[in-house]
């Protein structure tokens, strides 16, 4: 994903790589561990990932939902309740399917709808990995997880590269989200905001490629030759006004659709979606701007904000509601016949009955959502988040001496949502330093790497009365990566500076990245679901409130 030509002329290498010209005959080099340093990072990311992905045979936490809602999509095209034959109570009968699903046995659905509050797209990606592996499968029900969970550090990977221009600071990114916990937890357990986390930042990437295939667009149309000037190159004669349209925008419509796809997962991919495409049209602005063009902001907005908008409101409903093509296909989904049974009056009789019917199934969704208010063991006011205040405890059983895996008097088998301390905790002090260089310093970067977390982290503040959970902070985590790679590029410094100097610097961004790995391996049991002594349990509750 590396920028060429005039889109990266203007984004010098923030590590201080030799200028182009002098690493000419690396290029290819260069070219190849941009691409290979992320690759082999990822792989063996992946095999944590995926290594012992099936020990924990049972589900856990809100896999209880979303897991067996995946398997009624794939068999039935909407999500079907439980049957009633279970167990009369609710509360058994729910555990009762569980005990079920996880032996294989997949006779859990009855006849009727059930109410969700998320929309599909998600479970049907889970869903994905139930078909290839069959029912029953833990590594059926979690591969889908561990595949994105493991593609996100490879993207990541190619992100930076393409946002700091440097093939350095790309492999440092990618091990950074490698061994961060909690992309490792949701990479290894089957819910939803790791699918969040994917999407937002697969259309991130769709749009840094924009950016540079725009800017180089407006910079050959600054730089052609007027015809009535005797070959002279326009300069502000020529861009003078609006500047050019800059043509179909295919990555962008590509952001769109992962931004719709993110969306369809949980409508919080609606917040990326207002951030992203707002920021978008500012790179837009500042192309014109950096073109030579007079009327920058007037020419971004109107020429490529239009455009950007109209996409939106074109491809990203579209998308939407084609994640919902089972419910509107199937006549067994929740409120289904709701339309049917609630004529439309006035103008909203040329309005098929499905999409009324899905309009008012919303907005009961909405009334659930924005109404869970009872108090859990493991909520986290949004404050704490970004210091690891309250990590979710997603599974916590205990064995003893005798019991497989266990050689000590008590152990125990823990699955914790915690992030790593070493990325989350300077990546909070990194913030102060992104708002600084985006404001101050102009850094375009800097406020590249502040947007998802804005997009991803500011939203739930409003939540305040919900019960919300830390484990959200994954969808987000990306963006805190590329923070801290930010200001380790900063730290490193230029090419052209002190020699003695900068090698120090490199000594110790380097040892600051092999911390980093170390902490990830240490707090690896308790994120991955290893048996391990009651006592090694306890050197790892740095904070009381960790669990």
């Amino acid at each position: 994903m590396q920028g060429t030509g005039t889109a990266l002329a203007e984004r010098p290498p923030l590590h201080g790589g030799e200028p182009a010209p002098r690493r000419r005959e690396w290029l290819r080099s260069d070219r190849f561990w941009g691409w290979a340093a992320p690759a082999l990072i990822a792989a063996v990311g992946g095999i944590f990932r995926l290594w012992g992905l099936g020990q924990v045979h049972k589900l856990i936490f809100d896999e209880t939902y979303y897991v067996k809602e995946a398997d009624s999509l794939l068999r039935y095209g909407v999500e079907l309740g439980l049957r009633a034959s279970l167990d009369p109570d609710e509360k058994k009968r729910n555990e009762v399917a569980d005990r079920l699903f996880a032996a294989g046995n997949t006779n859990i659905h009855g006849p009727d709808p059930e109410f969700v509050v998320h929309p599909p797209v998600g479970k049907w990606m889970i869903a994905a990995g139930e078909w290839l592996f069959g029912p029953g499968s833990a590594w059926g029900w979690r591969i889908s997880a561990a595949v994105v969970g493991t593609v996100s550090i490879l993207m990541l990977g190619r992100i930076a590269r393409r946002l700091f221009g440097s093939t350095l600071l790309g492999a440092v990114a990618a091990l950074l989200l490698a061994v961060d916990g909690q992309e490792l937890v949701h990479s290894r357990v089957s819910i939803l905001d790791i699918f969040v986390m994917f999407w937002a930042l697969a259309a991130f990437g769709c749009l840094l490629i924009d950016r540079d295939r725009t800017r180089a667009r407006q910079a050959t149309a600054a730089a052609v030759p007027d015809p009535g000037g005797g070959g002279v190159p326009a300069g502000p004669r020529r861009v003078a006004g609006l500047g050019r349209w800059s043509g179909p925008r295919w990555w962008r419509v590509g952001a769109v659709v992962c931004l719709a796809l993110c969306t369809g997962v949980k409508w919080s991919g609606l917040y990326f979606a207002a951030v992203f495409l707002v920021m978008s049209v500012l790179w837009d602005c500042s192309a014109r701007r950096a073109a030579g063009v007079r009327h920058w902001v007037v020419g971004g907005l109107l020429l490529d904000g239009v455009q950007a908008l109209l996409t939106t409101l074109v491809v990203l409903p579209a998308v939407y509601l084609a994640g919902w093509a089972g419910w509107l296909h199937s006549d067994k989904g929740w409120g289904r016949h709701w339309a049917a049974d609630n004529p439309a009056t006035g103008g909203w009789r040329f309005v098929p009955d499905g999409l009324r019917g899905l309009w008012h199934y919303h907005h009961e969704m909405w009334v659930s959502a924005s109404g869970i208010t009872t108090p859990h063991d493991w909520q986290a006011n949004p404050w704490a988040w970004t210091v690891l205040g309250r990590p979710t405890l997603f599974l916590n059983d205990i064995t003893h001496s005798g019991q497989p895996g266990c050689d000590a008097a008590t152990c125990n088998r823990m699955i914790t949502d915690l992030g790593n301390p070493l990325i989350w905790w300077p990546g909070t002090l990194a913030l102060g330093v992104l708002l600084y260089r985006w404001v101050l310093a102009r850094d375009w970067r800097a406020g590249a790497a502040l947007s998802g977390i804005a997009a991803g982290y500011l939203p739930w503040f409003q939540y305040q009365h919900r019960t919300i959970f830390e484990f959200y902070a994954v969808a987000f985590v990306p963006w805190v990566v590329l923070g801290i790679t930010y200001c380790l590029g900063l730290l490193i410094g230029p090419a052209d500076g002190d020699p003695e100097r900068r090698r120090r610097r490199l000594a110790v961004a380097g040892a600051y990245v092999v911390l980093v790995v170390l902490v990830g391996w240490y707090f690896y049991p308790i994120t991955a679901g290893d048996v391990i002594p009651g006592g090694d349990l306890v050197v790892r509750r740095w904070l009381t409130s960790w669990f």
